[in-house]
C-alpha cells in the first residue's frame, strides 16, 4: 500500500510541476507568467519526479510489472492535474462574473 501512496504523491507532484512551467497555466493561476528561471526549475523538477517515480516502481515491481504500473499511475496523475486545472479556471471565471 505504501507504494501505491508514494507512487500517486510523486506522479502528481511531477505533472502538478510540469503544469506549472507552462505560461499558459501560470497566467491562469497566477495572474502572470513566471520569471523564465523559476519555469525552468519547475520543468525540471518535474521530470526529475517522473524518473523518481520510474526508479520507485521499477524498484518495488520489477521492470515487466513496473512499466505497466507506471503508466497507470502517470496516466491518472496527468488526468487528476488537468481537471484540477479545468475545475480552477472555471471557478476564477464564475468568480469574475459575479463580481460584475
Amino acid at each position: 500500500m505504501t507504494i501505491h501512496l508514494a507512487m500517486i504523491v510523486v506522479s502528481l507532484a511531477a505533472f502538478a510541476s510540469l503544469a506549472l512551467a507552462m505560461e499558459r497555466h501560470q497566467e491562469n493561476l497566477f495572474r502572470a507568467a513566471l520569471p523564465a528561471g523559476q519555469s525552468r526549475a519547475l520543468r525540471i523538477a518535474g521530470w526529475v519526479l517522473l524518473m523518481a517515480a520510474l526508479v520507485l516502481i521499477v524498484r518495488a515491481r520489477g521492470w515487466s510489472l513496473g512499466l505497466v504500473a507506471y503508466s497507470g499511475y502517470t496516466s491518472f496523475a496527468a488526468g487528476a492535474v488537468f481537471l484540477t486545472l479545468v475545475a480552477a479556471e472555471r471557478w476564477r471565471l464564475r468568480r469574475q462574473q459575479r463580481a460584475r
